[in-house]
């Protein structure tokens, strides 16, 4: 009979409507409509036998209310029963059964997805383009609630594994690689306090490098991202490559700005589980960067003469040539440039030198690192157009749902912390056999039944060609 209305349906809307794509538009909503209706009569059949089964578990009823939740595919709603168990607890027992929390509106995936849309467009937008594309409806103050609860989860499972680790006797069984490289920097956005900014700070940990004709990309990235004080965020860092990596025998490659908060001796400590000695580099983006600062951005001897003694890492040359350009300096500001850029190079010349030409054998198909720069956009990008301004807890939310999309991880913790527990499940089993609801009485046979449709239009149209084609 249900198939026999849809169907019937159609029909009615292949006449109703004047061209594909208003028919297509309506289609759609009865395909909402009809789900929505279906997985409606089934929550509410299933609360029918969890509360005649907690009833014989001596569990009162005090009352049928009315829930809606929002799926993709459109609002389902149904009846759930209030009961209170043996020890006088109010609980919605199918809600506990779904793995409902209290209150909630939208489905786990609706969340995951919204928090997903929302890490590449802003607020509005993502409530727009949900409400074209889906039977989601939404403000964009409910997309900013979701995108806190569902960053919250993974920056609580990023938690979970820093404490694991300092609780564990020994360390987890990982993957073991010759060589890891990793990388750190930092970023920042606008706080919503005047004047004031949130740092992101931000590690890239990966195995190599694939090459797939011109294009290259990382092997196996696996990124941290939080606004968290420095601590914390290696940790952080050290947990996620603790619990990925075996590293003992693993030589570990890093490169950075340098800054006090990426130095050298953060990612000793936080890949100490290597017997190699780090191999860190000052970042080669940097470094021009600094000498674009320093001696101008147009072409001059004084910079391919820096260049040249960085590559040879000649540092009496270095000296003897910035001592030269100095002296023929007499803007003070250029001078100050001079001299922060001489203690800047000094204070980590023993990482200037590509770590290539710092071991015997690099591996086949090794290259320069620096990757930073270009992941730190998706960053930038989403957080720092248009004048956007964050709190604390949305700017962390939405730098975890980054990081858990990267690491694709966000729907897996989210999900980990929705679903019921493994003991819920087995009481489930035991206590709700689909049979029990699903099974419909059997109708004698009257034979098959036949007719046609009459159609009002030339065999030729484009309705005419369908009508043959599902004749």
């Amino acid at each position: 009979l249900l198939m026999e209305h849809i169907i019937s349906r159609i029909y009615e809307l292949l006449k109703e409507t004047n061209n594909l794509i208003e028919f297509e538009e309506q289609v759609q909503l009865l395909m909402y409509d009809t789900f929505s209706s279906l997985v409606g009569e089934v929550f509410s059949k299933l609360n029918k036998v969890i509360k005649e089964q907690k009833q014989a578990e001596n569990w009162k009823v005090e009352r049928n209310d009315s829930k809606g939740i929002q799926f993709i595919f459109g609002d389902v709603q149904f009846r759930r029963t209030l009961m209170y168990d043996d020890k006088g607890n109010p609980r919605y027992p199918l809600d506990e059964w779904l793995g409902l929390r209290k209150r909630q509106r939208q489905s786990p995936l609706v969340e995951v997805k919204v928090a997903e849309l929302a890490s590449k467009s802003d607020y509005r937008e993502s409530a727009r383009i949900l409400k074209e594309w889906t039977s989601v409806e939404m403000s964009h103050t409910t997309v900013g609630s979701i995108v806190r609860r569902v960053g919250k989860a993974q920056a609580e499972a990023d938690e979970r594994k820093v404490q694991e680790l300092e609780d564990s006797a020994e360390l987890p069984e990982g993957k073991k690689v010759d060589f890891l490289y990793t990388e750190a920097d930092g970023v920042f956005v606008r706080d919503l306090k005047r004047k004031k900014h949130i740092e992101v700070s931000h590690a890239i940990m990966y195995e190599g490098w694939d090459k797939n004709g011109k294009r290259v990309s990382l092997r196996n990235p696996k990124v941290i991202m939080t606004t968290k004080v420095t601590d914390d965020f290696w940790n952080e860092v050290q947990a996620l490559a603790v619990h990925e990596y075996s590293l003992e025998n693993t030589q570990v490659v890093s490169n950075s700005d340098g800054g006090s908060a990426y130095s050298a001796e953060k990612f000793r400590q936080a890949f100490s589980q290597s017997s190699f000695s780090l191999l860190h580099q000052l970042d080669a983006y940097h470094i021009e960067q600094d000498i674009n600062r320093t001696f101008g951005y147009k072409k001059n001897k004084w910079k391919e003469k820096i260049r040249k003694a960085l590559k040879e890492h000649n540092l009496d040359d270095f000296k003897l040539i910035l001592d030269t350009y100095e002296s023929k300096l007499e803007d003070e500001k250029k001078i100050e440039k001079v001299g922060k850029f001489r203690t800047y190079i000094l204070n980590h010349w023993d990482y200037i030198t590509d770590w290539h030409e710092r071991i015997d054998d690099p591996p086949e198909g090794a290259r320069g690192l620096g990757v930073m720069e270009s992941h730190q956009r998706r960053i930038s990008f989403r957080m720092k157009k248009r004048g956007m301004h964050w709190s604390k807890e949305g700017a962390e939310a939405m730098v975890k749902i980054k990081q858990g999309i990267e690491n694709n991880t966000l729907r897996e913790v989210y999900l980990a912390s929705q679903k019921r527990s493994h003991r819920k499940q087995r009481e489930v089993k035991r206590t709700v056999r689909m049979s029990e609801f699903l099974r419909q009485p059997t109708r004698p046979s009257i034979g098959a039944k036949q007719g046609s449709i009459s159609l009002y239009t030339a065999h030729s149209s484009a309705i005419g060609r369908l009508f043959k084609a599902i004749s």
